[in-house]
């Protein structure tokens, strides 16, 4: 770079000569030099904003087109409740209208870093006031053991223990924020709902696991995270489940009962509305398993889906509807009743002495074995078989719940003709009270096939037609006798007209043969008896009426009255208008007359 000076020798002898000043020379020169240092500068600062500028835009581009990538994408979940890597997500269980019936709440656990702690000893023994169950000196122990960093000392806490064990002052004390599984409904449902558990845990998460009834059916539904947001629906309804838990626990206690079931179900869906089994439990403290005993007297024992019973008569409804149906008889036919009717060195007797014979329709108003086995011997084993495999009754029950996989019906091996014979009137095979209910449901419903299920339902397809119309109608009107003429009056409720099966079966001995005195009573109804949309069946264990100067422990005197009273508080709960008896008889004696 050149450097002009600031006194030039040739200008300032020129301006000698010319007698101007030489020091406005070196003024003059001093004022460019200035000027060009000046305007370097300035280029040089508008360089600098110019690269500023570009930068700015190029990152304000960059964020733009990546705004406009994301708002152009398909929306992704986040993972909600993902904490040291474990997912402590879990949806919420509602009933068919969005009542809660399982929940999270949020908790905090209890644990301990030993090395924080100023006086474990004194936490120890303070700890073991909060919480009674707690051994002080074992807790002690393991906060003073060199070994341990970290104990555990209780996975849940209450807001009012919490807030104890904050006053204890304890530095070394921490809390670990947790979801606990709530059923704020108690016992209400619990054999539906089965209960959760703690999965693995960490100091600031833990996963919520179902260990049983839905909760475990539909463990990959309810812990995936995308879906936590959303409610599984059952098709249950909380005020009926109560009220018919309320009336089952009543019966219970007035009969010495020592367990019960009920099964109320939609008879052209399938839909579970209601499913109590007693003894019950609460699914906030779910109890520890039996070891010894029967597996009924187990409160966790579900008795409508896993106990499979040879339920007595309520099984010769499919046996007229059989014979109905294969021409075999008409509701008019005359059956040949005399007894004992005998086979090889067995006889089967009726409960009364009914005559010698009688039509199918009194067969079964006055529950006559003798009656039902004379027409499964015309159908014969094979035919038997063929069609109670139609009603799903010779294999495991498909429902929702992780018990009902684990359970399946007891058959005879042979299926011999003698089988056939008591089969006809209940005994000698197993069925479940929820197949039962399934059974029922299809032999009025116009004769399809329903499949029980707990989940709600928005259109059901038809199932596979068993029975004809026209044999459905016929057991409808048969049903509706047997309530208004025969075993069953205790259920006859003003303006809510009940048609169903009485069923009063010995009970089986755990060590061979049958208990003494001890019998296993049911009831399996449908109604309206007109135009059947539900169907409940009431069982009661080892139930006895000790009203009367005798006791009596068949179902007309124990399940009969259970089930009357359940539809007299579930009917205005379902919606059903009271009808006149008359027109309900005049209805189904039209329906069941042969065109």
């Amino acid at each position: 770079m050149t450097r002009t000076p600031l006194r030039p020798l040739a200008r300032i002898l020129r301006a000698r000569e010319t007698g101007e000043d030489p020091n406005h020379i070196e003024q003059e020169n001093l004022r460019l030099r200035r000027q060009e240092l000046r305007d370097t500068g300035r280029v040089r600062a508008e360089l600098r904003l110019l690269v500023l500028a570009l930068l700015f835009m190029s990152g304000f581009v960059l964020l733009s087109a990546r705004m406009g990538l994301l708002a152009a994408t398909e929306p992704v979940a986040l993972r909600v409740g993902l904490v040291e890597g474990i997912s402590d997500s879990r949806s919420d269980i509602t009933d068919r209208n969005g009542r809660v019936l399982a929940t999270n709440l949020a908790t905090h656990a209890l644990y301990a870093e030993t090395r924080r702690m100023v006086d474990p000893q004194r936490a120890a023994r303070e700890l073991g006031r909060i919480f009674p169950e707690m051994d002080a000196d074992r807790l002690a122990a393991r906060f003073t053991d060199p070994d341990r960093s970290f104990v555990w000392v209780r996975t849940r806490l209450s807001p009012e223990q919490k807030q104890a064990v904050h006053d204890i002052g304890e530095p070394g004390l921490m809390f670990g924020p947790r979801k606990m599984r709530v059923y704020p409904n108690g016992r209400v449902g619990a054999h539906i709902l089965g209960g959760a558990r703690f999965g693995e845990q960490g100091v600031r998460a833990a996963e919520l696991l179902g260990v049983a009834g839905a909760e475990l059916y539909f463990e990959d539904r309810l812990r995936d995270p995308a879906r936590a947001d959303q409610p599984l629906r059952l098709s249950v309804d909380l005020p009926l489940q109560a009220t018919i838990t309320e009336v089952l626990t009543g019966g219970v206690s007035v009969l010495n009962a020592r367990g019960a079931s009920a099964v109320l179900m939609d008879a052209r869906t399938g839909e579970v509305l209601s499913l109590v089994s007693l003894p019950d439990f609460d699914p906030n403290d779910r109890p520890a398993p039996l070891t010894e005993g029967e597996p009924a007297d187990s409160p966790l024992f579900n008795r409508a889906v896993q106990g499979y019973y040879e339920l007595g008569s309520v099984m010769k409804a499919f046996t007229v509807a059989q014979a109905l149906e294969e021409g075999e008889v008409t509701p008019d036919t005359i059956i040949d009743t005399r007894g004992p009717l005998r086979w090889g060195r067995f006889t089967i007797n009726d409960f009364r002495d009914y005559g010698n014979e009688m039509s199918v329709t009194s067969v079964m108003v006055k529950s006559s074995n003798i009656g039902t086995a004379r027409m499964a011997q015309n159908i014969g084993a094979e035919r038997q078989q063929e069609f109670l495999r139609r009603f799903g009754l010779l294999d495991r029950m498909y429902i929702e719940l992780s018990e009902a996989q684990r359970a399946r019906p007891l058959l005879p091996d042979p299926w011999s003709e003698l089988s056939a014979m008591t089969i006809s009137y209940g005994h000698g095979m197993t069925t479940s009270p929820l197949a039962l209910a399934a059974g029922y449901a299809a032999l009025v419903n116009g004769g399809r096939l329903v499949t029980p299920t707990l989940l709600r339902q928005n259109s059901v397809p038809d199932g596979a037609q068993v029975i004809s119309p026209q044999t459905s109608a016929q057991m409808r009107q048969i049903l509706h006798s047997v309530v208004y003429e025969g075993t069953a009056s205790f259920a006859r409720i003003p303006g809510y007209p009940v048609g169903g099966k009485t069923g009063s079966a010995d009970k089986p001995d755990m060590n061979g043969g049958y208990k003494e005195d001890a019998v296993l009573a049911t009831f399996a109804s449908v109604f309206p008896s007109d135009d059947p949309k539900y169907v409940l069946v009431v069982t009661l264990d080892e139930a006895v009426d000790t009203t009367g100067p005798e006791p009596r422990r068949t179902a007309g005197w124990t399940a009969v009255p259970m089930a009357g009273e359940i539809i007299r508080r579930v009917a205005p709960l379902l919606g059903l208008r009271p009808v006149a008896l008359q027109e309900v008889e005049a209805r189904l004696q039209a329906d069941s007359r042969v065109p």
